[in-house]
């Protein structure tokens, strides 16, 4: 992405010469050498920014390998499997959106007559038309999350932003206000880098742990229980801004990083299994159905809920359903664990073209007849509790009243209220009104009944997790 002219991690561009022939990676995306030869862009044109410095990147292509040159006279392959100082260039700009490409040693880059790309241009190019001189076309730049944040600013200006949003937005007058509104607790996500607080690995920003204290003092002050939500692993789940990916990709499903998340469920199950406040620990938020197997994700759960009973015999151990193609009855037929398990739905009217024209009738009776029957369904199923761990009072009708959002909200607090183990609204603050609880219930959009106000309902706050920068009002 490009923010206040900085280009940052997972920014996805095309460079063009300016003859009109593109640098093109190869056929497959990645693995050869490359080559200067197109008159226009296919998705192999198309590379990820890893940003390094404010002027240093490296480029991943389509198939995950990166740019490499190996010294001064090399030709640029896309080969390296992972990023080091030879996949590490210098990029200049000037204001019209020309760049030059240069290696660690100075020397810049160039396309040659034999349309290669190459580390051997003599000299400092100009910015008239020359075999060094490229055109950037920026085409994406779509994850503005905690990683983008942290390596964006740099360490000391993220740190100052991050406490301050941290010391201001979230504090103890807003879990009185949950207190009188009935709700007896939150859902708080954190990044993995929290069991490393407070010198987490690079780019991350320690005082996480911090918060994450002060929301179980002030919720034990209110008698508001608290769930702690793995919302980011490493490697990223889902490849969402929210876990915390660098580029997109999804990492996680391999040994190591499997082994380092379950080390963070055993540090947060050792650090908080005897306070008062704790209700439960989710393993992870949303993993992806496309990038994480059934074997893989249930794998992980069973080993999950032994680190959390070794130190807690009674906390809920909640396992999240997978997003898209995945049945959440693959959870119910697997078996986890023998105690306090609870499957965590996320419902949204939202994310999918399935939604895209329902009137506002249509958005009510879907809740009605097909969230309903679900919900039924899964109560009877003999299994782990059902949590509808997040879920908004917003949709794709772009002229609903008040009227109409209250029927909608109605409609979901009286369906979710069959949910065995409750709900989570997603979030207590957020910039866009509609997300905002808080908004939401003193503006009269969502209205609570004194029957639902005593049960055992939760609301979400994104306490931990960095996304600031764009979406102010979506952490503590």
């Amino acid at each position: 992405m490009v923010k206040d002219g900085k280009i940052l991690d997972k920014t996805q561009q095309t460079t063009m010469k300016f003859n009109g022939q593109l640098r093109g990676v190869n056929e497959n995306g990645g693995g050869m050498d490359i080559s200067v030869n197109r008159d226009a862009a296919s998705s192999w044109e198309t590379l990820t920014l890893w940003r390094v410095s404010e002027s240093e990147f490296q480029f991943r292509t389509t198939q995950g390998q990166f740019l490499t040159c190996y010294g001064n006279g090399c030709s640029v392959s896309a080969t390296a499997t992972s990023a080091s100082s030879t996949e590490t260039f210098q990029i200049e700009r000037n204001n019209n959106g020309r760049i030059h490409i240069k290696i660690k040693s100075g020397t810049y880059l160039q396309a040659t007559i034999g349309n290669q790309l190459t580390a051997d241009y003599p000299g400092t190019p100009g910015w008239d038309d020359n075999a060094a001189t490229f055109e950037m076309s920026i085409i994406a730049n779509n994850l503005h999350g905690d990683y983008q944040l942290a390596n964006g600013y740099g360490h000391n200006k993220a740190k100052q932003v991050l406490e301050g949003h941290r010391n201001s937005f979230i504090n103890v007058g807003d879990f009185e206000f949950l207190y009188r509104h009935g709700i007896n607790t939150v859902r708080i996500p954190v990044g993995w880098w929290i069991a490393f607080d407070p010198d987490p690995p690079a780019p991350f920003i320690g005082g996480t742990l911090e918060a994450l204290d002060n929301a179980f003092s002030w919720a034990q002050a209110y008698n508001i229980k608290c769930i702690i939500d793995l919302h980011a692993a490493p490697g990223s789940q889902n490849g969402m801004e929210h876990s915390a990916s660098r580029d997109g990709t999804v990492g996680w499903p391999t040994s190591d990083y499997i082994s380092q998340t379950l080390h963070v469920i055993d540090f947060l199950a050792s650090r908080y299994a005897r306070h008062p406040a704790l209700l439960g620990i989710e393993l992870l938020n949303e993993p992806s159905a496309a990038a994480v197997s059934l074997d893989t994700i249930v794998s992980y759960y069973k080993q999950g809920y032994e680190v959390v009973r070794k130190r807690s015999p009674s906390a809920y151990v909640i396992i999240c359903q997978r997003i898209g193609n995945a049945d959440p009855l693959e959870l119910y037929q697997a078996d986890i664990g023998s105690h306090n398990i609870v499957v965590d739905l996320h419902y949204y009217n939202l994310f999918d073209t399935f939604f895209v024209n329902m009137s506002v009738l249509d958005n009510i009776q879907f809740i009605y007849q097909s969230r309903e029957a679900q919900l039924q369904a899964l109560n009877g199923a003999n299994g782990p509790l059902v949590f509808i761990g997040e879920w908004v009072n917003e949709w794709n009708v772009t002229s609903g009243s008040q009227s109409d959002y209250q029927a909608f909200g109605r409609a979901q607090l009286e369906v979710y209220d069959a949910a065995s183990f409750g709900w989570a609204y997603w979030t207590l603050k957020n910039d866009r009104q509609h997300w905002d609880f808080e908004w939401n219930i003193r503006n009269g959009y969502l209205q609570l009944s004194n029957s639902q106000k005593k049960k055992n309902f939760n609301s979400l706050i994104w306490l931990l997790l960095a996304s600031v920068w764009f979406h102010l009002c979506q952490i503590l």
